[in-house]
């Protein structure tokens, strides 16, 4: 743990950035098996958000693992880390007024606990979605081939073949891509983040578009004088 570090507060608020941006920063926590559909409502959310005029930003497992997390393994240990950092970064976006989607299989309750704490020790709102769809359906799909090779043996760790995934006890959502479509499902999330004063139920208004900058004529004698400069070669 850092020592000898002190916090250093900025001048413009939370509430200032909200103001200027005609929102709120939230968390809305994805999780789930691989193959439940995690990253797809996630994708159909930003679009139902984008629609809305609501900034937001996915923060998807696969992709984080390309970059701030590609030192990490599948070990429990390193799984905590992870999600760990995804919530300080979470957080952070949060308090610039993004909603945020994150899509993280987080199989362990204590770990995804330790997210909401984060938010809550910052007073930002964090929204749990359990995406319960069945482990035979999930398998079925198999995007990405992983399972085939979890039961091969050829990946160790895999959560739902060699690795527990805890089922959220109280989430704030329960979505099931196994009867309810990608659409549908992201609706009820942004359903919810309606309902509870997350975002505006009402459109937000078109930005006024800037006055034209009017550029006063150029005295005589600049003109005389930039007439006297060579053109560039």
């Amino acid at each position: 743990m850092s020592t000898n570090v002190v916090w250093h507060e900025g001048l413009i608020t939370r509430e200032a950035r909200a103001k200027l941006l005609g929102q709120k920063g939230a968390t809305v926590w994805l999780s789930g098996l691989s193959g439940s559909g995690k990253s797809t409502v996630s994708v159909e959310l930003e679009q139902q958000l984008f629609a809305k005029k609501v900034l937001s930003y996915r923060l998807d497992g696969d992709n984080i693992r390309q970059g701030l997390n590609k030192n990490l393994s599948f070990s429990p240990a390193d799984r905590k880390e992870n999600i760990r950092r995804i919530s300080e970064v979470a957080k952070l976006m949060c308090d610039i007024g993004v909603v945020v989607t994150t899509a993280f299989i987080s199989p362990y309750t204590e770990d995804r606990d330790m997210a909401r704490e984060i938010h809550k020790a910052a007073s930002i709102p964090f929204i749990e979605v359990f995406v319960d769809c069945p482990l035979e359906v999930a398998e079925s799909r198999d995007p990405k081939g992983l399972y085939k090779k979890a039961r091969s043996g050829e990946i160790k760790n895999f959560t739902g073949i060699d690795a527990p995934y805890e089922k959220p006890p109280s989430p704030e959502i329960t979505l099931d891509t196994s009867k309810q479509t990608i659409a549908e499902c992201a609706a009820v999330i942004l359903t919810y983040l309606t309902e509870k004063g997350l975002i505006s139920s009402e459109p937000k208004e078109e930005a006024k578009p800037a006055k034209e900058l009017e550029v006063a004529p150029a005295a005589p004698a600049a003109e005389a004088e930039a007439e006297k400069v060579p053109a560039a070669v």
